[in-house]
């Protein structure tokens, strides 16, 4: 990629800010402009040299960015982006995509039938860590895959809530907020999810979420998925915690991710292969763990390479619109399969997307 990409960042709160931090680290890449009405918005583009504007049709009237990102609240993500692929400008979204599948089907579809790239900001699958798992996976380092259990279990203090009281309103609890990243990973390694079963209760300090919850997940190809999730519980066993990823996290020797294969299995992110000694599968056998080697880069750096890459039609969305759509529905259905109790069927079909739906069984 020889050419410098021009990219403009919509929000710059945390996240806006580490995306501008991965632009400033690629040569390729210039941050154009920042689009934040607030005091704060203004005065980070006056540190970054860069012009403010309040709307992203006062950035489009001013200049034409290369690709645009959007780490705005999730409510503006369909208007936005909308408005990026109607003046055929790229865009990658921060997840979740939309607020309800629905309406980010209606971005997918646009932005398909005009040809223009949405990406959704699931940057876990740029960790080398990632790509590794998935080659060990889909290369057969397993065996066929029967089984996965992920682990999100955190504790969120007081304050966190206090901070940002919509935090402890209906639709804010750790399902929506948290489990994004990592369904959209199983998905990625496990492939597509067929049917849902979930359980939640609410919140012990009060609020109007639940603060943990389980789902049974039944992928396409077989296997059986747990998942568990909370935002009030002490443990080690979560992506941020194991993983290493983020600094302000300090980092755990724990894995949160199991996947089981029939012929090995692997954890998840300290890259441990598990298989019985000569060939064996029997569990009177012997059996070793070894540790798979990978590098280490910043994911959300090579995400916004990836970016570059794909405005300059040098590669293809790894986690395109579609994706970030079929992951949204995969959350819709945990969340309607906690509040019926009854199984909740994803019905996804690859070749004709028109067709998907989420229905409820007895």
């Amino acid at each position: 990629m020889s050419q410098t990409v021009q990219v403009a960042i919509a929000g710059v709160g945390l996240v806006g800010r580490r995306h501008a931090d991965a632009i400033n680290q690629l040569k390729n890449v210039n941050l154009s402009g920042v689009v934040d009405p607030s005091e704060a918005g203004r005065a980070f583009a006056e540190e970054r040299d860069v012009p403010c504007f309040e709307t992203l049709e006062d950035l489009f009237a001013a200049q034409s960015p290369d690709g645009v990102v959007l780490a705005t609240p999730t409510l503006l993500h369909v208007e936005q982006g909308l408005e990026c692929v109607r003046r055929g400008c790229p865009v990658l979204v921060e997840k979740p995509l939309a607020t309800s599948a629905s309406e980010a089907q209606t971005l997918v579809e646009e932005a398909e039938q005009a040809g223009v790239p949405v990406l959704v900001g699931h940057h876990r699958r740029h960790n080398p860590l990632i790509r590794k798992a998935h080659d060990i996976v889909s290369s057969g380092g397993i065996g066929e895959v029967r089984a996965v259990h992920v682990n999100c279990w955190f504790y969120k203090p007081d304050h966190y809530f206090d901070e940002a009281p919509w935090r402890k309103k209906t639709g804010a609890g750790p399902i929506s907020v948290n489990l994004a990243h990592d369904v959209d990973l199983i998905r990625h390694l496990c492939g597509e999810v067929e049917s849902v079963q979930a359980q939640s209760a609410p919140s012990k300090r009060g609020f109007e979420n639940e603060d943990v919850a389980a789902a049974v997940l039944r992928f396409r190809g077989g296997a059986i998925g747990t998942i568990t999730v909370s935002d009030s519980i002490v443990s080690p066993w979560s992506w941020e915690l194991t993983s290493n990823e983020y600094p302000i996290y300090p980092p755990t020797p724990e894995s949160c991710y199991l996947l089981g294969g029939s012929h090995g299995s692997l954890s998840v992110p300290d890259l441990r292969l598990w298989t019985h000694q000569n060939g064996a599968r029997d569990w009177w056998s012997p059996i070793a763990a070894t540790t798979v080697v990978r590098g280490g880069s910043d994911p959300l750096v090579n995400q916004m390479r990836h970016f570059a890459e794909v405005i300059t039609h040098t590669a293809s969305p790894l986690v395109s619109g579609r994706e970030g759509l079929r992951t949204l529905k995969v959350l819709e259905a945990i969340q309607e399969a906690c509040k019926s109790r009854e199984t909740v069927k994803v019905l996804s079909r690859q070749t004709v997307e028109t067709k998907e739906e989420v229905t409820v069984t007895g």
